[in-house]
């Protein structure tokens, strides 16, 4: 999906995964990060957030939920980590990275509520009353007041598989009131649903999605019951061309993720102002019936996997097509229809969520200078290594 970009936008990132896998330094299935290029990234978006009155909080589920990043992301400016779940919210705390919405798409579980109050994120999500009464139990306990955001869904709005919640947008209303009748330790700062961008291929652009249309009346209705919300959060595609159009359309919070990267659908087809900062690397295991085999485990069922360049470098590799498993398989290799040496280097670009494999994440710095350098190896969960 991104493997044409890669090479044409950073093709010192493609010569040093080979490079780095050539020399030893890495095993097949590692996403090789470009630590530079991905902080230059999120510079940019700072820099235009701030220019347009839009707050950020990043996202690193996709990069492994990385500590390394997280704390240079901190270091340069950005305000707190998304903790997309309460497995990542625990990352973070571990390494003490501010929070700044937790469980907008996971909420916390009932017995790591309170730990979390504790913790201080700037807000965090909720989508039904129980889990009101959980942090108000919490906060009240801890002598707290706890803001929260509101998740809304309305008719027709765009809601993924495994990702259903929300309180209708008709009992918002009521909702808001009830929790500020009954709950004195909790402050509604924000609203927000998922997806409220998308990048529509046709149009060649990013797009406001219903959602977000949605999240607009409902900010309207808490103001109406008098809740200012100061957070009109309308994540997914964050990058700084979804910061332009936030500017015309609405929303003033973003989740920058594939944006850090370079990697949101729309950098597939478009030289935007963030350049790809990821490759994938991998190894030919073996040959069979007349294919090459190459080492899997870092597959996402939404990847857009089509080529990898394989051989020695950019300039000295051969693109050739690349076959995923099957949805319900697991992904021990990757097919490649013609047979190659084992042991060659295969480099991939493709969508990615590494929180879901078992990859390593290569952090490189130096690139620039041509002397690539690992920063660190962590496992998709954020853990570091100790080589291999």
């Amino acid at each position: 999906m991104f493997l044409h970009q890669t090479v044409k936008r950073n093709k010192n990132l493609v010569d040093a995964a080979f490079f780095l896998h050539r020399r030893g330094d890495i095993l097949p299935d590692s996403y090789v990060i470009d630590v530079d290029t991905f902080l230059e990234n999120a510079g940019k978006m700072l820099k235009k957030a701030r220019d347009r009155g839009v707050t950020l909080y990043f996202m690193l589920k996709q990069a492994g939920r990385n500590p390394y990043l997280a704390k240079e992301l901190v270091n340069i400016g950005y305000e707190g980590a998304v903790a997309v779940d309460y497995r990542e919210a625990l990352t973070m705390m571990q390494h003490q990275i501010p929070i700044g919405n937790a469980g907008h798409l996971v909420q916390p579980p009932q017995s790591f509520t309170e730990r979390l109050v504790d913790y201080g994120p700037k807000v965090i999500t909720i989508y039904s009353r129980e889990k009101a009464r959980e942090i108000e139990a919490a906060a009240s306990k801890l002598g707290k007041r706890q803001a929260v955001m509101v998740r809304v869904y309305g008719e027709s709005d765009m809601i993924y598989s495994g990702q259903s919640a929300g309180f209708c947008l008709e009992e918002l209303w009521d909702t808001a009131v009830w929790i500020k009748t009954h709950c004195p330790h909790i402050e509604i700062r924000g609203i927000t649903s998922f997806p409220c961008y998308f990048y529509d291929q046709e149009a060649g652009d990013i797009m406001p999605s219903k959602n977000l249309g949605t999240v607009l009346k409902g900010a309207e209705i808490l103001r109406a019951c008098g809740v200012e919300t100061s957070l009109i959060n309308t994540p997914s595609a964050t990058c700084c061309r979804t910061l332009d159009k936030m500017a015309c359309f609405g929303g003033n919070c973003g989740e920058p993720g594939h944006g850090l990267s370079g990697t949101t659908p729309m950098h597939a087809d478009h030289d935007l102002e963030e350049r790809p900062a990821v490759v994938y690397v991998s190894e030919i295991s073996h040959n069979f019936f007349g294919n090459a085999c190459c080492f899997g485990g870092g597959h996402y069922r939404r990847s857009h996997l089509r080529h990898a360049l394989v051989g020695e470098s950019a300039e000295r590799g051969t693109e050739m097509e690349v076959i995923p498993p099957s949805a319900e398989s697991i992904d021990y290799h990757f097919q490649i229809p013609r047979e190659r040496a084992v042991g060659e280097t295969v480099v991939m670009a493709f969508r990615f969520q590494i929180f879901v494999t078992r990859s390593d994440v290569v952090l490189v710095r130096g690139l620039r200078a041509g002397k690539p350098e690992i920063a660190g190896i962590y496992d998709s969960q954020g853990r570091k290594k100790d080589g291999f």
